[in-house]
């Protein structure tokens, strides 16, 4: 009998895990709605989206990872000719 009871029991904790799994998923894929409603409603008003997603990218790095990120990509561009000199380096050449 003590095994049907855990059995029982098993079954009743696995049956509440997967139904937590599954409610959190719900609210998930309304929170998914809900930030692409607030993406149109941004391009709507003429906003771009990719540039608020950069932004909000960034915002969830803490200073010193934006840093260095913004450092590494500057070298990259510069590197590669793309970034626009800066006016002190203009005076020196």
């Amino acid at each position: 009998m003590k095994t049907m009871i855990d059995t029982s029991q098993s079954a009743d904790q696995l049956r509440s895990v997967i139904e937590r799994v599954e409610k959190l998923e719900e609210e998930k894929a309304a929170i998914a709605g809900d930030i692409r409603d607030v993406f149109a409603e941004a391009k709507g008003n003429g906003f771009d989206v990719k540039a608020i997603r950069q932004i909000i990218k960034l915002r969830k790095l803490d200073a010193s990872e934006r840093d260095e990120q913004e450092s590494i990509l500057d070298t990259y561009l510069r590197a590669l000719g793309m970034a626009p000199e800066l006016e002190d380096d203009e005076e020196a050449a």
